[in-house]
């Protein structure tokens, strides 16, 4: 999903008190300024609804699980809060969460033209200050690339990129995916 033009500049506070009112239309924080999030593309959609599921089922009677699009997550160091295309957390504060997700290992983001220089940069630099994450995968619907930043025990992210027709790991959780389910109907 792209960021539209700021609405509003809000505390953290009330912008998760009107974001509560907004029915339509979701929107993401990001120190006080308030982003209208767009729809997205079909192609979008269907990887994301693909990884999620895909996610679901693998991780089904653990102790993670996997939400989609809808699933804030609060970035508490950066005072962001996002709607990461699919999350995984095994964090029991974040099972019994009402709306704000605080303690995510993987962060999914599917890259659009208008979207990917964030989600590589600014995004993904608040992202690094959760101390919970592990893994941030970045995926191109469009060129049919799959890239992710898995945190090393030195601490530096690493790149790992998947081939087509091979297995993608989501190493933070234990699971693998045939590439090629990532990109059904895409």
């Amino acid at each position: 999903m792209g960021l539209a033009e700021p609405v509003a500049r809000l505390s953290h506070e009330d912008f998760l008190a009107w974001e509560a009112t907004q029915a339509a239309t979701k929107h993401e924080f990001v120190r006080g300024e308030v982003f209208a999030m767009v729809g997205a593309r079909r192609s979008h959609a269907s990887v994301t609804l693909n990884v999620g599921a895909e996610l679901r089922a693998r991780l089904m009677g653990g102790p993670c699980f996997a939400a989609v699009s809808d699933a804030m997550v609060r970035v508490d160091a950066a005072d962001c809060n996002f709607y990461p295309d699919v999350v995984v957390t095994c964090h029991e504060a974040d099972r019994t969460a009402d709306r704000v997700l605080q303690h995510p290992v993987l962060v999914v983001e599917v890259l659009s033209e208008s979207t990917e220089a964030y989600d590589r940069g600014s995004r993904f630099e608040a992202y690094r200050r959760l101390s919970s994450l592990r893994e941030y995968f970045l995926i191109d619907p469009d060129e049919k690339k799959i890239e992710s930043f898995r945190l090393n025990k030195a601490g530096l992210w690493e790149l790992h990129e998947f081939a087509a027709g091979g297995d993608v790991t989501f190493a933070s959780v234990g699971a693998t995916v045939p590439w090629d389910a990532v990109f059904v109907n895409a």
